[in-house]
């Protein structure tokens, strides 16, 4: 399956490059092939570390089984949250909803704080009525730059109070 482009839609208010009727921007996410890869490559290690430390004690054959078991269960882990990671924003002018690729509500809440690693991940932290916090982590190869600009700029504020 491959990966469709990401479709941006008109900005959330006036202040937003590109809009000009003040409606709400959604933003549809890609597959982070990034973050897949990561994630495999943590299933891998975590696996053969078991048959490193397992190896010696057990014997080659005997630890194959116990290591097998761990790349399973991790794997499926790693289905599952894939599965589950959002796959739409919808940026208002006081909240940021959040869907998975299924179109379930994962989130929606105020954008509180935002943390920034370079250009490769933004993390925000999303506040709902409740005061209750979800942090949602994004990858560079998920969103457009244009996109990840101004969700960078949105936790900026939130986390200076300025929403």
């Amino acid at each position: 399956m491959t990966p469709q482009p990401a479709q941006v839609h008109p900005a959330p208010f006036p202040g937003f490059p590109g809009s000009s009727d003040g409606r709400p921007q959604t933003i549809v996410l890609r597959p982070s092939a990034w973050l897949r890869g990561a994630v495999s490559l943590f299933v891998a290690l975590a696996s053969a570390a078991v048959f490193a430390a397992l190896a010696p004690r057990m014997g080659g054959w005997h630890a194959v089984l116990p290591a097998c078991a761990v790349f399973a269960g991790l794997a499926l882990w790693a289905v599952r949250q894939d599965r589950a990671a959002p796959g739409a924003l919808k940026v208002g002018p006081d909240a940021l909803t959040v869907w998975d690729r299924r179109g379930t509500l994962l989130c929606q809440g105020r954008v509180a704080g935002c943390s920034q690693w370079s250009g490769w991940l933004l993390m925000l932290a999303l506040v709902d009525d409740n005061g209750r916090s979800h942090p949602l982590l994004l990858t560079a190869d998920a969103l457009p730059a244009d996109a990840r600009r101004e969700l960078a700029v949105l936790g900026r504020r939130g986390a200076h109070g300025g929403l």
